[in-house]
């Protein structure tokens, strides 16, 4: 066999697939899954490793925009479907792939790539850095209590089918794209995806239910959610789990949770992906009854230094010179001269001083604020070599909002 990747053929579509699903465990998809990624998967953006006629590696890539600091969108691939056979592992196909595909990235003049990652670690060895975290909360919804902002009783909420809401429901996701960095606009199709509801991922709980909040018969937010009855000795012990939850005002959210946290024969609610910053931290009445956790969500690769610096915005004025090391993309390896601020940037090679030494990794950690220039030099990660250079990079890159991820791909 050959370790090369070559673009997938839509034929192949269901074998390349197949041994996505097997490397993941072997559980076979549902129907309405298996054709939605056949829809959205890009065949001629996607690549497999092949033994004859099996094939042993996946690798895929979207077409995404990502919001960033300061609201402008930056094209980027989102890498997908990345997976090897259990049989082929340890003979380099994982970065055979990687390398053909941030070659494919560069030739479609695409300056980032972003993935989620099944393991945290595999990735920063090709240049990704953590760039977004996720929080996930198991509220004692017995015991905590959601504060209510005046004008909460003014929001009427009401149950309609998933189905039902999924236009309304879209159209309030959409109105909230870009509000922090990290989220994703979503071309069509995707909207398809929030409404799957595979009876796997229920834990035994209801189908998806759907509550809409409306003010003066305008939509202003939802949640999705699944109810799980249980009872024990001492009476009901129901749990909520939150799939989704938008709003475009905090009355409205606000009104959400303590719906969610005061359903009728459940203890508890959980959700799995909220903002670090979430404002349900500011609104529950004891944050120890929270049970919060965070984890790495949005890995973020710059393929192209110059162009993916130049495409974001900066929150303070910056000029700094930054000595680039990429040893799996050579082509950023060098100094760069960044100058910005909330209006534009440029980015060009530079024969200056550095001010800052770091590794593309570093930089796509901080490319969306999450992740400050400032914490990852108290962790070694980044080296300062002009005084003042490091609180005016970290400063600028920063965001007032955390990025955040909403669903995955």
């Amino acid at each position: 066999m050959t370790t090369d990747p070559r673009v997938l053929r839509q034929s192949e579509w269901d074998r390349w697939y197949r041994s996505l699903e097997l490397a993941f465990g072997g559980v076979a998809e549902t129907r309405p899954e298996r054709e939605l990624w056949a829809d959205l998967t890009e065949t001629e953006r996607s690549i497999g490793v092949w033994d004859g006629e099996d094939c042993v590696g996946t690798a895929g890539a979207f077409t995404f925009s990502v919001s960033t600091p300061g609201g402008t969108f930056v094209p980027a691939a989102g890498v997908t479907m990345v997976s090897v056979a259990a049989t082929h592992r340890r003979r380099g196909i994982l970065t055979s792939m990687m390398r053909r595909q941030l070659d494919d990235v560069r030739s479609w003049g695409e300056p980032l790539a972003v993935l989620t990652a099944s393991e945290p670690e595999i990735y920063g060895r090709f240049g990704y850095g953590v760039a977004t975290h996720q929080m996930s909360v198991e509220i004692d919804s017995s015991r905590v209590r959601i504060a209510a902002p005046p004008g909460a009783d003014d929001v009427r909420l009401r149950f309609v089918s998933v189905a039902e809401g999924a236009e309304a429901c879209e159209e309030v996701y959409r109105r909230t794209i870009g509000t922090r960095p990290g989220m994703l606009a979503r071309t069509p199709g995707w909207e398809r995806l929030p409404l799957l509801d595979p009876p796997s991922e229920r834990e035994g709980a209801s189908p998806m239910q759907c509550v809409l909040a409306e003010r003066d018969g305008r939509v202003v937010g939802y949640a999705r959610f699944h109810n799980k009855p249980e009872w024990s000795a001492a009476g009901p012990e129901g749990s909520i789990s939150v799939r989704h939850l938008d709003a475009l005002d905090p009355v409205a959210y606000a009104a959400l949770w303590r719906f969610l946290c005061g359903i009728d024969l459940t203890t508890t609610v959980r959700s799995r992906n909220r903002p670090v910053d979430d404002p349900l931290l500011q609104l529950v009445t004891d944050i120890r009854r929270c049970g919060v956790r965070v984890r790495d969500s949005l890995h973020v690769r710059l393929v192209d230094v110059g162009a993916a610096l130049e495409a974001r915005r900066y929150t303070a004025p910056v000029d700094v010179v930054f000595d680039v090391e990429d040893a799996f993309c050579p082509w950023n390896t060098g100094r760069w001269r960044l100058t910005g601020d909330a209006k534009g940037a440029s980015c060009e090679r530079s024969r200056d001083a550095a001010d800052l030494a770091l590794s593309v990794r570093e930089l796509g950690a901080a490319y969306l604020g999450g992740v400050t220039l400032s914490a990852l030099a108290g962790a070694g990660r980044v080296r300062e070599t002009r005084e003042g250079a490091l609180a005016e990079a970290s400063v600028a890159f920063g965001s007032d909002l955390a990025p955040w991820l909403p669903h995955g791909f």
